[in-house]
């Protein structure tokens, strides 16, 4: 089954870099991200233009559009960042902005995610010289008043403009690396943004004429504005090296309950083809995807949770099953009742 869907996946690849539009971008995430759809579309277009974007021009410079994500955790952040690099087959690497923020040495830990983009395109300079970074939690190197933390945060913002706008790194090997072409995607929860965007957006709101088309006026009204993230405490100059801004929204009930099964590479995909390498067939029923996914909101950590819960729940059956050659079909009714292990009939 695995070889199979690899094959299957390396197929849909090659489809998107046999004609490469965002669409096709798009249809290539919708098979492994659930929602978001907006974000998509958004990133789709960022990584269409990086990957169009010309190497040199004498006469048009088109300016690097990096891109920040701002949405609660467990809501697929990095998964669409990954699944967009595998789409259209560009090294992908990521680096963690509080791990980065600690480190007393920040361009070495730099440096470090750097190599590992160079590992991703197997040596390759002018791939890794193409590819995405994704350097996620970013909203934790907000200034904070009376924290040491703040003043490092922000030495990490100072740090990363200059890799983010493009520069000649050193590598250990005496070879240098461009970021001019690499794509950075930074992301992050950014508690406490709404409270600002909620105020902010009070003054400045673009009035409706006749013969405006109110849909595009809401969502002018609705976006993040540099100024909003100047409150929350990036600097001017690393949000001006963020021009595409992309909202991931929370994931309610039935957004986690599409999660765990439409996905081609589900966590309910992958079990049924674990224990059909028993010759078992696994059948769950839909309430108890509903049920998994109402703990998962209690938990407050979106999709992350899910996978813990399910592999809690079918433990059972995975150590029941190679013991009782019998057993050809499991049922699993509730989450709160044992799985039922039945022969075949």
């Amino acid at each position: 089954m695995e070889k199979q869907f690899e094959g299957s996946d390396a197929a849909d690849r090659a489809s998107v870099a046999g004609r490469l539009t965002p669409g096709a971008i798009v249809r290539f995430l919708d098979q492994y991200v659930v929602g978001q759809d907006e974000a998509k579309k958004i990133l789709a277009v960022a990584m269409y233009s990086h990957l169009r974007r010309p190497a040199s021009d004498a006469s048009v410079e088109i300016a690097k559009s990096n891109v920040l994500i701002v949405g609660p955790t467990g809501t697929g952040k990095t998964l669409l960042c990954e699944t967009l690099a595998r789409a259209v087959e560009v090294p992908f690497a990521t680096a963690d902005a509080t791990s980065l923020a600690q480190s007393r040495y920040v361009n070495e830990e730099i440096e470090a995610v750097l190599l590992r983009l160079l590992e991703r395109a197997g040596g390759d300079l002018a791939r890794a010289q193409r590819g995405v970074v994704f350097i996620d939690e970013v909203d934790k190197l907000k200034a904070r008043d009376g924290e040491p933390r703040a003043v490092s945060g922000e030495s990490v913002q100072h740090a990363l403009l200059k890799i983010m706008e493009g520069a000649p790194v050193k590598l250990p090997d005496g070879r240098y690396l461009d970021t001019a072409g690499i794509l950075f995607i930074c992301g992050g929860a950014f508690v406490g943004l709404e409270k600002i965007t909620a105020t902010t957006h009070t003054f400045g709101f673009i009035s409706t004429a006749q013969g405006d088309n109110q849909q595009i006026l809401d969502r002018l009204n609705a976006r993040i504005k540099p100024t909003d993230l100047f409150a929350f405490g990036l600097i001017p100059e690393f949000t001006g090296r963020l021009p595409v801004i992309a909202r991931f929204s929370p994931l309610g009930r039935d957004l986690l309950v599409r999660i765990m099964i439409e996905p081609r590479n589900s966590i309910y995909r992958q079990f049924r083809a674990r224990l059909l390498q028993e010759g078992v067939e696994l059948r769950i029923e839909h309430r108890v995807f509903e049920q998994i996914a109402e703990l998962a909101i209690e938990y407050g950590v979106g999709a992350r949770s899910l996978r813990g819960i399910f592999e809690e729940m079918i433990a059972p059956v995975l150590y029941a099953v190679p013991e009782r050659p019998e057993v050809r079909r499991v049922v699993i009714g509730s989450l709160f009742e044992e799985p039922r292990l039945l022969p075949a009939g």
